[in-house]
């Protein structure tokens, strides 16, 4: 392509300019001539790009202001709207070419090396004192005298003409050269040609408006003014499409009828009653009208108001139809106000029942986005009831309408476990907790309204609520486990008419209220069921959740002996010999580790062992009470997704279990510890008698022991745990596995005697457990192995009354339990029991220790049965039986020196 001669010229005149190349040096001219056209002739692109150029100049801008050069990043922008206001199709070429020579503006501008623009010099206002220097204008006197038009008048002035037949006033307009706009009255005879005397003559007939009502002389009227029906049925039209006309007046929102207007072949009160019933529906119309022209906010409230405003429309373009049959000159249609009525009550009927909807709502109120979806549910029962087909559908079109954008946040949260940042209009679910521990997700994370603020909710979305909670939770959680359903799995989250009533479906018959919450039920059935499924898989295979309960079992619930007695060993070996360290947490921590480390199902790591100071300053005084074990507390920390399954108050009573198993194992190990033997044969010979009582005491509290102890191991907890992992193998939702685990907690708690129900019973027991480490104290010191260690006090808690007090429906009992047991346990009720090891009377505490273990085993065996009878526990009624052993053998006989007793 060869180069235009305008381009070569320029070619040699930059060459001359920036080459300084002489033209009579050819050579080289021609040499650097023809580089430049090859360049030239290369780079031959289009137009440079504009918003380009733009771009750069906004991260100009940006750069300056980062480099805290706000000042040149002020200048640039003041310059670049200055440039905008003089636009030149050249000027991205010449922004770009700035750009392009620009060397580190940043670093090199300044602001006062660029030249300042001269500002342009205001132009004074004229002023009367420049007009009028010396102040002599309009000071005469005779200004304000009348002025006579009349005087200089001629035959062109301009007068004003007649308006109309009906005798306007003349006006008169001053004589000036231009008369104002809005003064200035268009004379006829300008408009009008004289042979369109007849057109303006049948127009001014037409114009019923402007003819009077003749008079009679003593002012009476005799007449109304005369219309034809056809004129009757167009001011009627215009009146229902909300336009102004004489005959009807809109008042206080009432359209009231203008009486003064007649047809000639109707009677007056049967136009006036035809007229009245029409205005009445313009009237209910125009509340419709006004409805849509309100600025809401709420969307679905919004969506409504397009949706009226869509039947409005057709309602008016039916009229026009009307019209339009009514003045076609080739028409049929007879002229009737009666059909007209007929016509408009028909097409008008869903109008005026959305109407009074509207007109019931008051949306001062808070809910009232919400009673009107409940408004127009009503409406849209009702109209299928009433077996309107064609309302039916149309009415149910707009409800669904109104749905899909109220329920825009609930397919949010059903898909994504997400909330709107800004909820303005009565969605049920709402979020405590921004950042909280995720371990509590499940519970206290989300939340419904409360049963107070039902209102607040449509009433056909309340019977899916818990469901459509229970959705978006499994769905955070996922999003929190970093898992997402697939698209395969994933259901639809949107009901429309066709899921509602499917057309070819004899369900179309059934009740819409039916219908519809059968569809909402069902759609988030499918979903909750499908975000279940994997949520529970994934708890199943990724948060270990059996291997938590199973940890749980061997470090709260003893599953294996072996593991655990060791660290009982050393807490009560520590205890007898009177050490203080017996409860430290360090200490205990570092020897659970150990221990439980081996267990395949235990993170060491989350398990410790907590020491209650304020638990162990109170129960100093109690010497070696059971209570001191109280103490200590072995904690284990559950993976979060576990923790919302198992909460930190099931933790709590799975350490009250815990506690009370190693109470037991505390008392069993202190009277295994202390062997009964002689220790001469002289003792030998005269002890015979007190040690058969000892051996029989001894044989009845380890039979004690051993049966509470393998009934609650062996049969309630075995049992228990057995019947937790069925109900979770079942369970097909964390609702359910928590309601499981629950349920499990509670019957585990009831039959381990531990619920609060029970508590007058579980201190009786623990007043036993403390009255065997006493006898092996006793017995310690009678054979002379712990003399010097337990010349203490004991203070043994025991209820008065608990024991009868297992229910309070429970009046049996007292009558079972004598006067002779309520002594008992009166005596040993925070009474402080002193025994000197050194008196010589051994045998009369033997018979002491004997005495109140009877009466408190049988206060244990009746309130069991008591509560047996209540609840209908089997497991009671079981461990009844078996602390019963000596009536079913028969009573066991204590020989000694002075016979049986």
């Amino acid at each position: 392509m060869a180069v235009s001669a305008n381009v070569s010229t320029l070619i040699e005149q930059l060459i001359a300019a920036v080459a300084k190349a002489d033209a009579k040096d050819i050579p080289r001219f021609a040499i650097t001539k023809r580089r430049a056209e090859e360049t030239v002739k290369a780079g031959a692109h289009g137009r440079t790009d504009q918003f380009a150029v733009a771009k750069q100049l906004d991260g100009l801008q940006e750069k300056f202001q980062i480099l805290n050069r706000d000042e040149l990043a002020d200048a640039l922008r003041t310059r670049l709207l200055e440039l905008d206001e003089r636009r030149s199709s050249w000027a991205p070429e010449f922004l770009s070419l700035l750009l392009e020579l620009a060397d580190r503006p940043a670093q090199f501008s300044r602001v006062d090396q660029i030249a300042k623009s001269e500002p342009q010099e205001e132009v004074a206002p004229l002023t009367w004192t420049e007009l009028d220097t010396a102040g002599s204008a309009f000071c005469d006197e005779d200004i304000w005298e009348a002025v006579d038009y009349g005087a200089d008048s001629s035959d062109e002035e301009i007068t004003s003409l007649s308006l109309s037949s009906d005798g306007y006033h003349l006006r008169s307009l001053p004589q000036t050269s231009i008369a104002p706009d809005e003064d200035f009255v268009i004379p006829d005879d300008l408009l009008t040609l004289g042979d369109d005397e007849d057109l303006l003559e049948s127009i001014k007939k037409a114009q019923y408006w402007r003819k009077g009502i003749p008079p009679h002389d003593n002012h009476e009227v005799v007449s109304s003014l005369v219309l034809t029906e056809l004129e009757v049925i167009r001011e009627t039209i215009f009146m229902l499409q909300g336009l102004p006309t004489s005959m009807f007046r809109r008042l206080n929102g009432r359209v009231e009828v203008d009486r003064s207007y007649t047809i000639a072949h109707l009677s007056t009160g049967t136009l006036s009653s035809t007229l009245r019933a029409l205005s009445s529906v313009g009237a209910q119309i125009d509340v419709l009208r006004s409805f849509t022209r309100l600025p809401l906010t709420i969307p679905h409230m919004q969506t409504c108001q397009r949706g009226l405003e869509g039947c409005l429309s057709k309602f008016d373009i039916i009229l026009s139809d009307m019209q339009r049959q009514y003045l076609t000159p080739s028409s049929t249609v007879p002229v009737s106000l009666l059909q007209l009525f007929e016509d408009v009550r028909r097409e008008s009927r869903l109008l005026l029942i959305v109407s009074d909807l509207v007109s019931r709502l008051d949306l001062a109120r808070v809910d009232a986005s919400v009673r009107c979806l409940n408004l127009l549910y009503d409406i849209v029962c009702l109209t299928q009831a009433t077996g309107d087909d064609e309302g039916f559908t149309t009415l149910a079109q707009l409800f669904f309408s109104c749905f899909e954008t109220y329920a825009r946040p609930m397919r949010l949260w059903l898909e994504t476990g997400k909330l709107e940042d800004s909820i303005d209009y009565g969605f049920f679910i709402h979020h405590q907790q921004k950042e909280g521990d995720l371990r509590t997700l499940w519970h206290d994370w989300y939340t419904l309204d409360e049963p107070s603020q039902l209102s607040s909710v449509p009433k056909f979305i309340q019977p899916i609520m818990e469901k459509v909670l229970k959705t978006g939770k499994s769905m955070v959680f996922l999003r929190h486990l970093n898992t997402t359903l697939d698209d395969e799995y994933r259901s639809r989250t949107n009901v429309t008419l066709e899921d509602v009533c499917p057309p070819d479906s004899p369900s179309f018959y059934l009740p819409f209220s039916i219908l519809l919450e059968s569809a909402l039920d069902r759609m988030v059935e499918e979903n909750c069921t499908a975000t279940s499924a994997l949520l529970r898989s994934k708890l199943d295979q990724q948060c270990g959740l059996w291997e938590s309960l199973q940890a749980l079992e061997y470090i709260y619930l003893c599953r294996d002996m072996s593991i655990s007695g060791p660290i009982d060993s050393k807490v009560f070996d520590l205890i007898d010999r009177g050490k203080e360290v017996w409860s430290d947490r360090f200490l205990l921590t570092e020897l659970a580790q150990s221990i439980f480390g081996s267990v395949p199902c235990i993170d060491p790591s989350r398990l410790i062992v907590r020491s209650s100071t304020d638990v162990l300053i109170s129960e100093r005084n109690r010497g070696r009470s059971m209570n001191i074990l109280n103490v200590i507390s072995f904690d284990y920390i559950l993976p979060w997704p576990v923790a919302n399954i198992i909460p930190k108050s099931a933790i709590y009573d799975y350490r009250r279990i815990s506690t009370f198993l190693m109470q037991i194992r505390r008392a069993k190990y202190a009277i295994l510890k202390q062997r009964l033997q002689h220790s001469n044969i002289q003792d030998k010979i005269q002890d015979t008698r007190n040690n058969t009582l000892s051996y029989a005491l001894r044989h009845n509290m380890l039979w004690f022991l051993n049966a509470l102890y393998s009934h609650l191991t062996d049969f309630v907890i075995s049992t228990s745990i057995a019947s937790l992992r069925k109900a979770l193998c079942a369970a097909k939702d964390v609702d359910s596995m928590i309601e499981a685990h629950y349920t499990f907690m509670f019957s585990l708690k009831e039959q381990c005697l531990l619920s609060a129900n029970f508590e007058p019973l579980h201190r009786t027991i623990i007043a036993i457990l403390d009255l065997c480490v006493r006898f092996a104290d006793v017995q310690a010191t009678r054979y002379g192995n712990r003399q010097s260690q337990f010349r203490t006090t004991f203070k043994h808690t025991i209820s008065s009354t608990g024991y009868r007090k297992t229910r309070e429906n429970v009046h049996d009992d007292e009558d079972n339990l004598s006067d002779e047991d309520e002594d008992a346990a009166s005596d040993t009720n925070e009474d402080e029991i002193d025994v000197s090891f050194h008196e010589p009377n051994y045998l009369e505490q033997i018979k002491e220790i004997k005495h109140q273990f009877e009466r408190l085993v049988a206060s244990v065996i009746a309130g069991l049965k008591g509560g047996a009878r209540v609840d209908g526990q089997l497991s009671w009624d079981m461990l009844a039986e078996k602390l019963e052993w000596k009536k079913a053998g028969g009573p066991i006989m204590m020989t000694g020196p002075s016979g049986p007793y």
